[in-house]
């Protein structure tokens, strides 16, 4: 097993150094599936352009259980220190999946030597795009029909977590992640001199009381037991200091758990930005993009995957947490098929950086629970799998 850990590592630095962004992962693509020929990996190819299915099939009947890993990169300039920094400007695993990918290809080398305890088939899903919200990898890889011959019964994903340690999990029933929903607004006033503001009528003006307007809608419309959030995350207005601004552009992102309040902040965030607008006389251009759905964990493969972790590594390892308002594009997947996506703790301790931080750093000490984990996971859920099958 160290043997197989060490060329995890290695094969995760290898991509840290050669990141791709989303829609872009051929080379990436091209790695693994190298990989998964060395091994002995039966797969698939072309879906959602550079995604890949890889094949395990055990040497008796039963269910199918597939395994998520997701390849894309972030446009950000690294400034983590590694030795193995990102080679390519402005390019950068900044949210572990240089981790999940090479630990996905670890798990198949390990499955597939195991074949003869498997019954039924595993499948091993490379996914492009994570990181592209709205669109995403998982809906284009199931409208090419990733799952047309083989179609899950289940399905498993893991991801790194830097707010916890090494040796700890997140797993946890009902929504992990949040709905992700992303918006543009254009405001369209009249520009003119700064010292005749009569004369005009200044976007600027109008975006500051949007704003402000816009951090109601949470406040004073959802139950505060309802998790939510709405952040402006860019202003743009104004070509100089002295003139009033024609145009002003905001764009954000709205994040929720329930779906019930998913539509009515989307209702309430029109009639605020429309209303507001129209009080200055001005006029405004939206943009609502509907991001991706809900990352929500089924409560029976939930409690056994807990079970499993908890077994092998102690109670202590599975702690209760709350869930997250990040966006996870396998909740598509999740739409679709039961199963579980789940934290991998993979904190350096002291001077952890966020995902998506351009100093972020993952303790590699914990790919080697995250094999270890998918592995057993993955074969304790298609035993069940079978259990049910054969109810």
């Amino acid at each position: 097993m160290n043997n197989y850990i060490q060329d995890t590592i290695n094969f995760r630095r290898e991509l840290h150094e050669n990141p791709e962004l989303s829609m872009m992962e051929e080379n990436t693509s091209r790695r693994v599936k190298e990989k998964l020929t060395e091994y002995g990996i039966p797969f698939k190819e072309g879906y959602a352009k550079h995604g890949i299915l890889g094949i395990i099939k055990g040497e008796k009947p039963g269910g199918i259980v597939g395994i998520r890993a997701d390849m894309d990169a972030l446009p950000i300039n690294e400034s983590s220190g590694e030795p193995f920094s990102s080679k390519v400007e402005n390019i950068m695993h900044a949210c572990g999946h240089d981790a999940h990918t090479s630990m996905l290809v670890t798990v198949g080398r390990i499955l597939n030597e195991r074949r003869s305890e498997i019954s039924g088939v595993i499948l091993l899903i490379f996914q492009p795009a994570e990181e592209n919200s709205p669109t995403g990898g998982s809906q284009a890889m199931m409208d090419d029909g990733i799952f047309d011959e083989y179609e899950p019964d289940v399905l498993l994903a893991q991801h790194v977590w830097p707010g916890l340690p090494v040796g700890q999990f997140g797993v946890m029933s009902g929504p992990i992640m949040g709905n992700s929903d992303r918006f543009k607004i254009k405001i369209t006033g009249t520009g003119g001199h700064a010292a005749m503001p009569n004369e005009t009528n200044d976007a600027i003006i109008m975006m500051n009381a949007l704003i402000s307007n816009l951090q109601t809608i949470v406040s004073r419309n959802v139950d505060p037991f309802d998790p939510a959030v709405l952040t402006i995350g860019t202003v743009k207005a104004g070509t100089a200091y002295n003139v009033i601004a024609e145009e002003a552009e905001l764009n954000g992102t709205i994040r929720t758990q329930s779906d019930d309040v998913k539509e009515l902040i989307k209702r309430r965030f029109h009639e605020v930005v429309e209303e507001t607008i129209a009080a200055f006389k001005g006029k405004v251009e939206i943009d609502y993009y509907d991001g991706y759905p809900a990352t929500v964990n089924d409560e029976e493969i939930a409690i056994q995957v807990k079970s499993v972790i908890s077994k092998k590594y102690g109670e202590e390892s599975v702690p209760s947490l709350r869930p997250s308002l990040g966006g996870e594009d396998f909740g598509r997947f999740l739409k679709k098929y039961p199963g579980v996506y789940y934290w991998l703790g993979t904190s350096i301790g002291e001077g952890q950086k966020p995902l998506h931080n351009p100093g972020f750093k993952l303790n590699e000490d914990a790919l080697k629970y995250g094999v270890e984990t998918m592995v057993e996971v993955t074969l304790k859920t298609l035993e069940r799998v079978n259990e049910k099958l054969n109810d």
